[in-house]
């Protein structure tokens, strides 16, 4: 991941998998014109599979027809699930069906054969770069969705659930509105009309509703997670 930041051409190592020979050595000596490194060339999708789990290349450029009992989309899953590498197909073939069966995999980006090198050096450059966009924002948002509370309590706000020492913490539906609203600015305190207006979704609900919402949910925490702000409502205790 750290390499794909700032990447130069002669850092990226790029696995074709083609089963078409000539296409293929055609393919490895446009990408070494345009700078870039092949980590090798493989026919079938079993050898892609292989390969990705030896070499751990930085992106795959992949052939959605191979010859064989499994696709290039089978193997671009299969690299796709366990190492987060990057997919540009490769495709004689440009219909809905096909092209529908490629999404799946969650590729990058799409070429059509044969394909100019101008083309090839887009895709890997737009696949690299969107594939460092999306992680880096993806662990800032994991980061963002994550509240600290006292006695070992996480509330994971995208979510919505509760952690204590990392295991779930299964709550009722007005007890998940309860944190979900105390936890959109967690360093404020939330006005007992607000709270009522948020889970209830009527604003003459009574206060006791509220108050044997959270004697419950404190008794079956046996934490205080929460406090009272006098005469006005609630605010979560964080770490």
């Amino acid at each position: 991941m750290t390499k794909l930041m700032n990447f130069a051409k002669n850092d990226i190592e790029v696995l074709i998998v083609e089963d078409e020979t000539v296409l293929a050595i055609g393919m490895e000596a446009s990408l070494e014109d345009l700078g870039y490194e092949v980590s090798g060339i493989e026919t079938t999708a079993q050898k892609a599979v292989n390969h990705a789990n030896d070499n751990l290349p930085d992106i795959v450029i992949m052939d959605i027809n191979l010859k064989g009992k499994d696709s290039g989309i089978e193997a671009a899953k299969q690299i796709w699930k366990k190492h987060k590498i990057p997919i540009v197909f490769l495709t004689s073939y440009s219909d809905d069906v096909t092209v529908k069966n490629a999404m799946e995999s969650e590729p990058y980006g799409y070429l059509i054969k044969p394909c100019r090198d101008k083309d090839l050096d887009i895709a890997i450059k737009m696949a690299l770069h969107k594939h460092n966009y999306f992680f880096k924002n993806k662990e800032c948002l994991i980061d963002e969705s994550i509240i600290n509370l006292s006695e070992n309590f996480k509330y994971d706000k995208a979510k919505r659930i509760l952690f204590h020492n990392n295991k779930h913490v299964k709550l009722t539906g007005n007890e998940v509105k309860f944190f979900d609203i105390l936890s959109e600015k967690p360093e404020e305190s939330v006005s007992f009309d607000r709270i009522l207006s948020f889970i209830y979704r009527d604003e003459y609900s009574d206060i006791g509703k509220l108050r044997t919402l959270v004697y419950r949910l404190r008794a079956k925490l046996e934490e205080e997670l929460f406090e009272n702000i006098y005469e006005f409502g609630y605010r979560l205790k964080l770490a």
